[in-house]
C-alpha cells in the first residue's frame, strides 16, 4: 500500500483537507474509500465518521440466537429421548427444564456471533503493516490517502499543505 498524509492540529483544519481531498477524487481518480481518517479521540462531534456503511451485525445476534436456541431444543429432546425415564404418563421431554437449556444456549448463540461478526467485521488479525503515525498520539489527527498513484502524489501533497497540514508524509508498505 502506497499512502500519502497529513498531520493536522485541529478538527477544522482536518475537515477542510478531507472536504478538498472528497471533491479532488474524479480529479485524481481516487476512490472516496481510500480516503483515511485517524485521530487520538472519537470526533464524532466534528462530523467525522457518518458516513461509514451499514453492517448486518445488528441482525447477525438474533439470528444467533435463534440458531442456539434450536440447537439447545436439538439437544435437550435428544437427550431425553435417548435416555427415556418412567415418567409415569408424563411426556418424555420435559419443556422447563429444555426451556432453561434453550434460553442458555440462545444467549450463548447470541454472544458467540457477536463477537465472531465483530472479529471479521474489523478485519482481525490484520498482519499487513497499516498506516499510521505516532503524532496521532500526540493530538494530530491524520487525513490521507491509501491506494496511490504516483502520479499525482505532489499535486495530492500540495492540496494537503493547502488545507492546512504541518506535515506532509509517505507512506509505503515496501
Amino acid at each position: 500500500m502506497n499512502a500519502i498524509y497529513g498531520l493536522f492540529p485541529d478538527a477544522n483544519s482536518a475537515r477542510r483537507a478531507l472536504t478538498a481531498l472528497r471533491a479532488a477524487c474524479s480529479r485524481f481518480h481516487l476512490n472516496p474509500k481510500a480516503i483515511v481518517i485517524m485521530s487520538s479521540e472519537p470526533l464524532e462531534e466534528e462530523g467525522f465518521g457518518w458516513e461509514e456503511e451499514r453492517t448486518p451485525m445488528p441482525w447477525l445476534a438474533p439470528l444467533g440466537a435463534l440458531v442456539g436456541a434450536g440447537v439447545g431444543y436439538a439437544l435437550s429432546d435428544f437427550t431425553q429421548r435417548s435416555y427415556p425415564l418412567p415418567t409415569g404418563g408424563m411426556p418424555i421431554v420435559a419443556m422447563w427444564p429444555t426451556g432453561i437449556i434453550m434460553y442458555e444456549l440462545m444467549m450463548l448463540g447470541a454472544i458467540l456471533t457477536t463477537i465472531v461478526a465483530f472479529v471479521i467485521a474489523t478485519g482481525l488479525p490484520n498482519y499487513k503493516k497499516r498506516l499510521y503515525d505516532p503524532e496521532v498520539t500526540n493530538g494530530k489527527i491524520l487525513v490521507g490517502v491509501s491506494e496511490l498513484d504516483s502520479d499525482c502524489r505532489a499535486e495530492l501533497e500540495q492540496l494537503l499543505y493547502q488545507d492546512g497540514a504541518e506535515q506532509v508524509k509517505e507512506f509505503s508498505n515496501g
